[in-house]
């Protein structure tokens, strides 16, 4: 006869869930501070070492965990991160500042959900940092173009990482510091256990630490001994925020025309010395020259006064609804000539996305006015004895427009930026660390024009030589260094970003693939694991 045998629940102890709640708060805390000293390592700040020690964490508070609990703790640190990082959108309104702080953390959420996969992989710290690099390429992409502001390399513009601009661009730059953060999460992760094993932790850390040093030996092109002096010109504006053109667009203009013939009066005084060509920044004039006779005419009294020709910054209207972003060559006897579109837009800012919608939903959608219009080719321009790259505010964070209008022999690059909206606030330095990484990345001069600031001179070593205050009038000649030759990551372009990619995607892959064939990893497992054994680790089997 058989016997039923029922099974009594037995009552949880009083407080038994403490420990887990307690460890589940250990990782949250470890996310947030890792993302709090990851933003350290941004200008204004540039504390760029916080970087690793940040990533360190961020990677610690995911280790042990499942993908699920992974992605939302990669989600509050990214938050966590985000937040201070983006605090340059809030001009444009809170809600906007929020709305894109929680859209890109989602991209860290799917980040963590495959590092908590790949950590089960040998050599995990490797593929973490393959799987940020892809991360960081999708938020380049999408949505509505991409966004790719605030990615690791960004925070090392002048730093020991820097040098690996030079052979992968900024894709290999994050991969490395990344790499650096995750080996010292593997240390941090495998206490005690790993203390008995001092040559496996040396080892360990002396990678950590070696990276940032070969960064440091990797080769650049030297100097070929070719100058060009470029006259700066930054105007500012009358207003502030999103109305920065106060209530005169014209009063721009002719800021921009005002600080050019102060610069010929001080050129013909002998204060400064005869430039070759002088760059206006973007906006620098929001009336069509094309079709206004006033603005023709301020530009064009500016360039004979200063008798060279100025790279100026418009707005070309196109057709009845559309417009450019136009970055245009005014010669001083020919007017204007021959110009570059920007290719990256800004979503809300130069276009509308599912503009029907938006449009009924905001009103300050309607600030956008004409929709733009994308250009179709490289800012490499012929300009007096020199053919400049010209990059658009935005794009100077796009690896491939960059790296495409220097292919097409733009040398030195010139980034034309209106920041007036944002003045004060941690965009200006942001934008300005992505041209030092630029022109390491290069091996070309950079200079920086802005409407507000900061205007800069950044050499093909990523040193910035000369810099303008914000919210100031200023003008200024500069010699920069005329350099032709490429770097690898020049040759080379996107292939080190797609073999990382592949490689993270091929370590996720063989992880769900063992995911399967195992039992699943407890999801209370703390980041301080004592009982995991070397091969968990990523040590080969004769470490035991």
């Amino acid at each position: 006869m058989a016997t039923e045998v029922k099974q009594q629940a037995i009552p949880a102890a009083p407080g038994a869930g403490r420990p887990s709640r307690i460890r589940l708060l250990a990782r949250v805390g470890c996310s947030v501070a890792g993302a709090l000293l990851l933003f350290l390592a941004f200008p204004p700040v540039d504390w760029w070492f916080c970087a690793p020690v940040g990533i360190a964490l961020l990677t610690l508070a995911l280790y042990g965990t499942r993908p699920r609990r992974a992605a939302w703790l990669a989600y509050v640190g990214a938050f966590a991160f985000l937040l201070p990082s983006m605090s340059w959108v809030r001009p444009i309104g809170d809600d906007a500042w929020l709305a894109v702080v929680a859209i890109e953390s989602l991209f860290w959420a799917a980040l963590g959900a495959g590092a908590a996969l790949v950590m089960r992989v040998r050599l995990w710290p490797l593929w973490v940092a393959c799987l940020w690099v892809a991360q960081e390429w999708a938020r380049g992409v999408l949505p509505f173009g991409g966004f790719p502001w605030a990615r690791v390399a960004f925070s090392q513009g002048e730093s020991p990482y820097t040098g690996f601009a030079a052979l992968g661009g900024a894709p290999l730059v994050t991969f490395t510091v990344v790499l650096s953060g995750a080996l010292l999460s593997l240390l941090l992760s495998g206490l005690p256990g790993l203390l008995r094993r001092p040559r496996v932790v040396a080892a360990t850390l002396l990678g950590a630490i070696a990276l940032p040093l070969l960064g440091l030996a990797v080769p650049r092109p030297g100097d070929e001994g070719r100058t060009v002096k470029i006259g700066v010109i930054q105007g500012n504006v009358p207003g502030r925020g999103m109305y920065f053109l106060g209530d005169e667009p014209a009063v721009v203009l002719q800021n921009h025309a005002n600080e050019t013939h102060r610069l010929a009066e001080a050129v013909r005084a002998g204060k400064l010395p005869k430039p070759d060509i002088v760059v206006w920044p973007e906006n620098s004039s929001d009336i069509d020259p094309y079709r206004n006779a006033f603005a023709r005419d301020i530009i064009d009294s500016a360039a004979k006064d200063v008798g060279v020709p100025i790279l100026t910054g418009i707005i070309a209207m196109i057709g009845d609804e559309h417009r450019a972003t136009r970055s245009l060559i005014w010669d001083p006897v020919t007017g204007p000539g021959a110009y570059y579109d920007k290719r990256n837009l800004v979503p809300f800012g130069e276009f509308t996305p599912f503009q029907d919608i938006i449009l009924a939903l905001s009103e300050r959608a309607t600030l956008v006015g004409r929709q733009s219009i994308p250009g179709d080719g490289p800012g490499a321009l012929r300009m007096g004895p020199v053919t400049i790259g010209a990059v658009s505010c935005y794009e100077v964070a796009f690896d491939g427009t960059v790296r495409d209008t220097v292919a097409a022999g733009g040398s030195p690059l010139i980034v034309q930026t209106n920041n007036a909206s944002y003045a004060l606030t941690n965009l200006p330095p942001q934008q300005l660390a992505m041209s030092k990484l630029r022109a390491v990345e290069h091996n070309r001069s950079v200079i920086t024009t802005a409407t507000t600031g900061i205007s800069a001179y950044v050499d093909p070593d990523g040193v910035v030589e000369w810099r303008t205050r914000e919210l100031e009038p200023a003008m200024n000649v500069v010699t920069v260094p005329v350099r032709t030759r490429a770097t690898i990551a020049t040759e080379v372009g996107a292939v080190p970003e797609w073999i990382l990619i592949l490689m993270g995607a091929g370590a996720a892959a063989v992880a769900v693939i063992s995911r399967k064939r195992t039992p699943n990893v407890s999801d209370t497992d703390v980041p301080h694991v004592p009982q995991a054994r070397p091969e968990d680790h990523g040590y080969a089997s004769e470490e035991r």
